[in-house]
């Protein structure tokens, strides 16, 4: 039976921030990847524009766009994350609007109110994506990005803890969730292939217009969830969508 990923999430919360200390003067799409600032996938200038963050965490990356003057919205599923996040935004001495929802209950934004959404490494965890979609596309503006990341689904394919690590042990079109242990805590990644994320896109009316695989940077291997096999299997996948209609 899948895991309650909200309620894992509430257990492994104060290890992962304690652990990752991610920063909060950019938003970043993964360990070693490059971040936001340098890809502006969702714009150059956000001052002033509503940015709506699925599966914001700790809020880092939210605080990150009210630094550049966005009108941040933080969206979690688990409360010790947002309970993190506010002492956080309290520190850093910005405003973000926090909300604990599921990643599909927007019903408290308006229809075509935000400017951009953006997600880091959170989809995974979604096992209803179609619905997601649908959310976020009702509170986008038309032509609005949708700028995400999520693990790539070739790396799925290994294993990285085995050895050797780069044994293909697993189809590439297996669908099957992946059950695992993350210091110690159950969770479940839910499993996609590049086409299955683009048809989800599609037929919740949206255009993709960015697709990349970046190359894994020098600097990320001083993270703390840094593996060598990132320098040889795409790790993370990140995609831009623009809203279509209205």
């Amino acid at each position: 039976m899948p895991t309650d990923n909200a309620a894992a999430w509430d257990r492994h919360a104060a290890w992962y921030q304690a652990t990752a200390a991610w920063a909060t003067d950019v938003a970043t799409y993964g360990a070693g990847m490059p971040t936001e600032a340098e890809l502006k996938l969702l714009g150059q200038n956000l001052q002033g524009k509503r940015i709506l963050e699925l599966g914001c965490g700790g809020a880092q990356c939210s605080i990150a766009f009210a630094k550049q003057g966005a009108l941040a919205i933080g969206v979690d599923f688990s409360g010790e994350q947002l309970a993190f996040a506010r002492r956080l935004v309290e520190r850093e001495g910005v405003k973000v609007e926090l909300h604990q929802r599921d990643l599909a209950d927007l019903a408290f934004i308006r229809a075509a109110t935000i400017d951009a959404a953006f997600s880091a490494y959170a989809f995974g965890y979604v096992e209803d994506l179609d619905r997601v979609f649908r959310q976020v596309h009702r509170v986008l503006k038309p032509d609005a990005p949708l700028a995400f990341s999520l693990p790539h689904p070739a790396y799925d394919m290994i294993d990285d803890e085995a050895d050797p690590p780069l044994l293909i042990r697993r189809s590439y079109f297996d669908r099957t969730p992946i059950e695992y242990e993350w210091h110690g805590v159950p969770f479940t990644d839910y499993r996609r292939t590049i086409g299955d994320l683009y048809s989800s896109l599609l037929r919740a009316n949206f255009r993709v217009d960015a697709l990349l695989e970046p190359e894994p940077r020098e600097e990320g291997s001083r993270s703390p969830f840094w593996r060598e096999t990132f320098r040889m299997v795409p790790r993370t996948l990140i995609v831009r969508a623009r809203k279509v209609g209205t």
